[in-house]
């Protein structure tokens, strides 16, 4: 099962710019769920000329019993948007919280 939990899912109906692997061990363990990989994707949308790019930042989060992708972060960011959310997420928050996100989903839609 793939969900893909954003308003407009035509926004990530392509190949992401570029995507960071957070974690791909593939086996952890979280409320009966065995996360398999978690990563960050960037689609980049448009661009305004004194703004620069706007970024749309989701997590995708992969488990034994399904997957979800949904956002993590989206505007006008500058600059390697990608990989400050991703140093971001490993330094302050750990995944922890994509994935209990993505688990409540998953949960939600079994």
């Amino acid at each position: 099962m793939k969900i893909i939990d954003i308003v407009n899912p035509q926004r990530v109906n392509r190949k992401p710019d570029k995507t960071i692997v957070l974690m791909s061990s593939g086996d952890f363990l979280e409320h009966g769920f065995i996360v398999k990989k978690i990563e960050l994707k960037l689609y980049l949308e448009k661009k305004d000329e004194k703004l620069g790019q706007y970024s749309l930042i989701t997590s995708n989060v992969e488990t034994d019993k399904g997957s979800v992708e949904m956002i993590y972060d989206e505007g006008f960011r500058g600059e390697n948007a990608l990989e400050k959310a991703a140093d971001f997420v490993t330094k302050n928050l750990g995944p922890s919280g994509l994935i209990t996100r993505s688990i409540i989903t998953l949960q939600s839609n079994l």
